[in-house]
């Protein structure tokens, strides 16, 4: 018999582990966290085999846990996503996204005439109107947006 060869990826020692991202989804994940250009030692691995969810992206990013922010935007672009901190190669903590009903100051409204998008004082507000893909509708104009309109943001 003989023994199927298995790629391994590296284990980091410290950083974050993204994982569950929606299969080929992870260079849009990468843009969204404008990680410098040689700064940063990352690992993707794009459409690899998931008893979860068929097929999966994993990224993988040294030295370095995301900011509230970038969670917030992670989340619409990956809501199955799992987030594992690295500490001396050991996972210190495990979070799961999840996408709340309402998403308040994190991308702009794709109606250039909305009022979120003009001089006044005012968050932008969307509601979720659907998780798998996402969707969601803009609070002031009731624009809806799909997953195409909230990537070009990043």
């Amino acid at each position: 018999m003989t023994e199927k060869k298995q790629l391994k990826v590296k284990s980091i020692r410290n950083g974050t582990v993204i994982d569950h991202i929606t299969a080929n989804r992870a260079l849009s994940v990468l843009n969204i966290l404008n990680l410098p250009d040689n700064e940063t030692s990352m690992m993707v691995a794009i459409n690899v085999e998931s008893p979860d969810m068929e097929f999966k992206d994993i990224v993988k990013i040294e030295n370095r846990e995301l900011s509230s922010d970038e969670v917030d935007k992670l989340v619409l672009l990956a809501p199955q996503a799992t987030i594992n901190i690295i500490r001396d190669y050991e996972i210190t903590r495990k979070a799961q996204l999840e996408l709340h009903d309402e998403i308040t100051g994190v991308i702009s409204c794709s109606n250039p005439n909305c009022i979120s998008n003009s001089n006044e004082p005012i968050e932008t507000k969307f509601y979720v109107q659907n998780r798998e893909p996402v969707e969601l509708r803009c609070h002031y104009c009731e624009r809806t947006m799909d997953l195409d309109d909230i990537e070009s943001q990043f």
